[in-house]
């Protein structure tokens, strides 16, 4: 019993310092939060569109859950806001491999120490995402329509449903 419960506290208290480290440090580029104050488990975060990216001056609202054995294994990183990148799916969820459960890959794809590794934090997440907006993995993606989108017509329709995902995110920021 006491093992378990050491454990739920060392969980406890990892978010717990991840979110105080963020608060009292903050990085350019996102914030952080409790979606309720009394849900460790349940982070919100706003992700400024990187400068010269397509997304720049979007303000892009996303959700972290994390398992009860973080950080054993990865959160699940949801955006709320409506997103055009092919390495989001047209759910919203992110795709990239900082978020994929730690060791081998079934497809042979990523090497162990791309994916998810507990001694990354939420800042070292939010700063993969931030990355993957700058500059996306069009040779795995989440979303195949905007992946063909992004390598076929990147200056044209691609650039459109982004700006259009832009200025929605603009609209409803603060909402």
């Amino acid at each position: 019993m006491f093992a378990a419960s050491s454990a739920c506290w060392a969980i406890h208290s990892r978010k717990h310092t991840d979110l105080h480290e963020l608060n009292k440090n903050p990085v350019e580029g996102f914030s952080a939060g409790l979606i309720d104050d009394n849900d460790l488990y349940r982070w919100e975060v706003l992700i400024i569109g990187p400068p010269d990216t397509l997304y720049e001056g979007g303000v892009f609202k996303a959700h972290l859950t994390f398992p009860k054995d973080y950080p054993l294994r990865p959160p699940k990183m949801k955006f709320i806001t409506e997103i055009w990148h092919p390495n989001v799916d047209k759910n919203g969820d992110v795709c990239i491999s900082i978020l994929h459960e730690p060791g081998e890959d079934k497809y042979g794809y990523e090497k162990p120490e791309e994916r998810w590794l507990p001694i990354h934090t939420v800042e070292t997440i939010m700063i993969s995402v931030i990355s993957m907006l700058a500059d996306p993995n069009g040779d795995s993606p989440a979303n195949v329509d905007a992946a063909k989108e992004w390598r076929e017509d990147r200056n044209g329709e691609f650039k459109r449903k982004v700006a259009r995902c832009v200025r929605k995110s603009q609209e409803t920021a603060f909402e």
